[in-house]
């Protein structure tokens, strides 16, 4: 068993597609909408068989819904490989002007990592 994909109501699915395709070489479906519901979403793979990500969007998802995430997703991480590879993808991201909510370190539970923001705000580890 795997997961297939994990889904994340954002509010700006083209600026957040750019990103994990940008960055994570993600690759992205063309974009689904349903014109009756406001419904609009894409799907991002990141190879054969790997779980994949779907950025949703949707008028009606209100700010006061937004607010009261206290449980649920808390973060996604990506494996980049190596220490190195680690450090020098922060760097990317640093420069690229994204925020770096955690710097590179060895956590308690032994992995080597780093965590920044995406455009909206999401945890996004980077791992080895």
């Amino acid at each position: 068993m795997n997961i297939e994909h994990i889904a994340l109501w954002i509010k700006d699915l083209e600026v957040m597609k750019e990103f994990y395709c940008t960055y994570f070489q993600a690759v992205s479906n063309t974009k689904y909408v349903n014109e009756h519901t406001g419904f609009s979403s894409y799907f991002l793979s990141f190879g054969e068989g790997k779980t994949r990500i779907e950025l949703m969007s949707r008028a009606d998802i209100s700010e006061a819904a937004e607010k009261n995430r206290t449980f649920g997703l808390a973060h996604f991480a990506f494996s980049v490989g190596s220490k190195e590879a680690v450090d020098t993808f922060t760097e990317q991201l640093r420069t690229a002007g994204y925020t770096i909510a955690g710097e590179p370190r060895t956590t308690g539970d032994g992995y080597y990592e780093s965590v920044v923001l995406d455009p909206e705000g999401n945890l996004v580890e980077i791992t080895v």
